[in-house]
């Protein structure tokens, strides 16, 4: 059975797009069977996985409104490179940005993302959901669908502000839609050690949330700015920059957590 992933934060700019490329790139290096499923309307998860998202002719879009099935959609990605990182994306395009108005009129329009991923739950070790900057439709029907939000976090100084209301919106989705949903962990991403601030959010972050803070941060990296604009993830970018092997490490990580 498959662990179903949101990385969310409201908060926009905070690195989740890049996460979620990344850390589905290195577990599937490390042989777990992942999906990335691209729930924002930008669709930078599915370009960033080497997808021409202007050539789509289905898309998550299709999944949500219910003319489409997973594995319909669903495309594997990687393919042609050589070594480990091969996964599977569920994509989107312009299409997505009609679907709040289109579940409007829907029946169970809050969890038609988790009704259209049983078919594939057995499929995958890890199923990553790249949600929106924006508490909409979509997240909601992120959350609803899965076991543990990720949420990626830059240590700056609104960084916890935008934490309390992601919070919020967790706390109601688990007592309306989702009893099952917790917090998978905190990530700390865009980290530079330079500034005092970094470090005074970063403690605060520690205090307030213990063992919930991933012990790997995500530096700065050039190489992972760089990688999209190639469509791969980092892993195939340049694996021996500083952002890959944060990946690889949190990807590590990852899987210990789950494993204890």
């Amino acid at each position: 059975m498959a662990r179903i992933i949101a990385v969310t934060n409201q908060k926009g700019g905070v690195g989740k797009t890049t996460t979620c490329v990344n850390l589905a790139a290195s577990l599937a290096a490390m042989k777990r069977r992942v999906l990335l499923i691209d729930l924002d309307p930008q669709g930078n998860a599915t370009t960033g996985s080497g997808l021409n998202k202007g050539e789509l002719d289905t898309s998550v879009f299709d999944v949500l409104i219910g003319t489409h099935g997973v594995k319909e959609v669903m495309r594997p990605v990687m393919e042609d490179i050589p070594g480990p990182g091969k996964y599977w994306v569920l994509p989107a395009n312009g299409d997505l940005t009609g679907a709040e108005v289109a579940l409007l009129d829907l029946p169970s329009k809050e969890t038609r993302l988790r009704a259209g991923l049983y078919e594939v739950d057995n499929d995958f070790d890890y199923i990553l959901l790249d949600c929106p900057p924006a508490l909409n439709m979509l997240t909601v029907n992120a959350l609803a669908a899965s076991q543990g939000v990720l949420i990626p976090v830059q240590c700056e100084y609104y960084a916890l502000e935008g934490l309390s209301a992601l919070l919020q919106t967790i706390e109601h989705i688990t007592r309306a839609l989702n009893p099952s949903l917790e917090i998978e962990g905190i990530l700390r991403t865009m980290y530079d050690p330079r500034p005092s601030l970094t470090h005074d959010v970063s403690n605060q972050l520690q205090k307030h949330f213990g063992s919930k803070v991933f012990d790997t941060v995500i530096p700065r990296n050039i190489r992972l700015a760089e990688a999209p604009s190639y469509g791969l993830p980092v892993l195939h970018y340049e694996k021996q920059s500083r952002g890959a092997i944060a990946y690889l490490a949190l990807a590590g990580e990852f899987i210990r957590k789950r494993s204890a």
